[in-house]
């Protein structure tokens, strides 16, 4: 469970953002990455690096506002700085020590699917479920 539940969560993640229009997802999505980025902050595991870190991430996110590719990369940023922490023995929440394995499991699904251009999974649903449904015959009088 503990490896299963944080893909469940990334996947709930972009389903939620589903519900959020373009262009305001995109600019959402930027936020949450630039906010991923410090995450780390408080608990100062990595010294200094911490505030690089911080700061790369911001970049990132900036560029973010109008590409879901450097979201995506934001967020693969933020994986690796997850096994970082998770390596070093700091994990993100510091009372749940495979908190930062968690969110390095959780972190790639969320950055696949801004890679893929963070498309409403709602919307994709629903248009496979069109395309499935024959079109009925009708009779012309």
């Amino acid at each position: 469970m503990q490896y299963v539940a944080p893909v469940g969560i990334g996947v709930l993640y972009a389903l939620l953002m589903s519900l959020v229009r373009e262009p305001h997802r995109r600019r959402l999505n930027a936020l949450m990455v630039a906010g991923a980025g410090a995450a780390y902050l408080s608990g100062g595991g990595l010294g200094g690096w911490e505030f690089a870190f911080t700061a790369l991430v911001t970049c990132v996110a900036f560029r973010g506002l109008d590409s879901w590719t450097f979201i995506g990369v934001g967020w693969l940023l933020h994986t690796a700085w997850d096994v970082v922490h998770h390596l070093k023995g700091n994990p993100i929440i510091p009372f749940a020590h495979t908190s930062s394995l968690g969110c390095a499991i959780c972190d790639p699904v969320i950055a696949l699917w801004c890679l893929r251009g963070g498309p409403s999974l709602i919307d994709l649903f629903r248009d496979r479920r069109r395309s499935r449904e024959k079109p009925r015959a009708t009779m012309a009088l």
